[in-house]
Parts: structure tokens; sequence; C-alpha cells
């Protein structure tokens, strides 16, 4: 079945990072100096937010080209292997580089008088969904880290069974 999933995950990976780039040169810069130029107290959060937004995409990416290399050792039928999880790791590592990111962004919005356009209840808003951000990326982390004890017990039941075979 997998022969099938894989070519579709992959087209789909490579949308996902076509999208991701278009974000980090297009939408990212323009939104936030858009943002500066209707509202101009935040001309001074411009360019850490701009990096940040970039930074933050970019580990979405490093994901997914960790996740398109494990779908290739799927193909070659070498997933259960120790290289595997070189790309696991990268991919926590990347779940956790981007919490991290969002809870940088959510201290900033906590700790700081950081004023809003529209009142307070869109700093609500912002620190919600900073704070969710952070929690999710979290939690993909820790889920991936248990799949990787899974990984890692498939792995040596199938070096057992190579051994017994």
């Amino acid at each position: 079945m997998h022969r099938y999933l894989t070519p579709i995950l992959r087209l789909a990976i490579i949308g996902a990072i076509l999208v991701g780039l278009f974000g980090q040169i297009v939408v990212i810069p323009g939104a936030i100096a858009d943002e500066a130029a209707h509202f101009p107290p935040y001309e001074r959060i411009v360019v850490p937010y701009t990096i940040l937004g970039i930074l933050g995409v970019a580990c979405v990416q490093v994901a997914l080209g960790a996740t398109w290399m494990l779908l290739g050792m799927l193909g070659r039928d070498t997933l259960f292997s120790t290289r595997a999880f070189l790309w696991v790791d990268l991919i926590i590592g990347a779940s956790l580089a981007g919490s991290l990111l969002t809870a940088g962004v959510t201290a900033h919005l906590a700790l700081t008088d950081m004023p809003f356009a529209n009142g307070n209840m869109e700093a609500v808003a912002a620190l919600g969904a900073a704070f969710l951000t952070t929690a999710m990326g979290t939690a993909f982390a820790m889920m991936v880290v248990l799949m990787r004890g899974l990984l890692r017990k498939a792995t040596h039941l199938q070096t057992e069974m190579a051994g017994v075979v």
C-alpha cells in the first residue's frame, strides 16, 4: 500500500515546502510590514518578528525534509535501521526549536506592555495563539519521542529475527 502513498506524500511535502518558501519570502515580511505601516508602535518589532516567523517556517521545512528521507528509507525497506534515528531525531529537534521560538513570542507578549491596534481582546487572542502553538509543538515532539521508542523496539526485533533466520 505504501507504494501508492509514498509518491502522494512526497508531492504533499514538495507543496508544503514551496508554500513555506512563499510564506518566508513574501507573506511573512509583507504582512508584518503592513501591520507596522498601519500601526506605528509595531515598527520596533518588525525585524525580530519577521526573523522569528521565517525561522518557524524553516523548522517545519526541516521536519518535512526529514520525513522525505524516512519515506525513502521506507521505499528501500531500510526503515528499521539505526540510520532512521537520525531523521527522527531531526524531526524532534525541529519541533522543539519551533516550540522554543513560539515560547519566546509567548513570553514577549505576556511580559511586555505591547499595544494592540484593536485593544485587549486582540492581545488575549495573540497570547492565546502563541501559547497554543507552543503547547502543540511540544506535544508533537513528545509524540514523536514515543514513536521513536516504537521504532527502536521494532528495529531491535527485526535485528533479532534476522539473526534467527
